[in-house]
């Protein structure tokens, strides 16, 4: 019998760790390298192709710099915040019942907590990633995002697709 004091997790939650895992290594090895092996805060913008640059931008506040003047008393309200989310969604985790959905809620626990650790370690999350489109001599650019980001996104769009497209399953009479 599977559950708690068994010590063993369901197979699709034990995914939803590896996703949290591999997204939070993952993410904080690009950061270390970016900020310290390539050393992109001297050299500034780097393009990479005509549509994506490295460009190193320190975000104090939420997604798309919202809350960015909160001063260090809204840095931990924010971190407060999502520590209270990821408790959440690991609950929700544990309790989701297709790999779909707990891999999704893996890859979002693996970005909160990466982009947690950047407010603690810097007082900031470390942004690099820029995507940009040139349309008829203007340039449009996407904001700055990391790797926990795009591991965010990807996770909210794969509990989308599972609760539109997954067929549920068949509840014991």
């Amino acid at each position: 019998m599977e559950g708690a004091g068994s010590g063993c997790l369901k197979p699709a939650v034990r995914s939803g760790l590896i996703a949290a895992i591999a997204v939070l290594i993952l993410d904080q090895a690009t950061k270390l390298w970016l900020l310290y092996g390539f050393d992109l805060g001297h050299r500034g913008l780097v393009r990479i192709t005509p549509f994506f640059d490295l460009v190193l931008a320190w975000n104090t506040g939420i997604s798309y710099g919202w809350f960015s003047d909160s001063g260090p008393t809204g840095q931990v309200v924010l971190v407060a915040i999502k520590a209270i989310a990821v408790v959440a969604l690991a609950v929700w985790m544990a309790k989701s019942e297709t790999r779909l959905a707990t891999i999704g809620l893996g890859l979002i626990i693996g970005g909160a907590i990466g982009n947690a650790i950047d407010r603690f370690a810097y007082g900031a999350v470390v942004d690099f990633a820029l995507l940009h489109v040139e349309i008829a001599g203007k340039t449009y650019n996407w904001y700055v995002f990391n790797l926990a980001d795009v591991a965010i996104v990807a996770g909210v769009a794969a509990l989308l697709y599972d609760s539109f497209f997954t067929v549920p399953a068949a509840k014991a009479p």
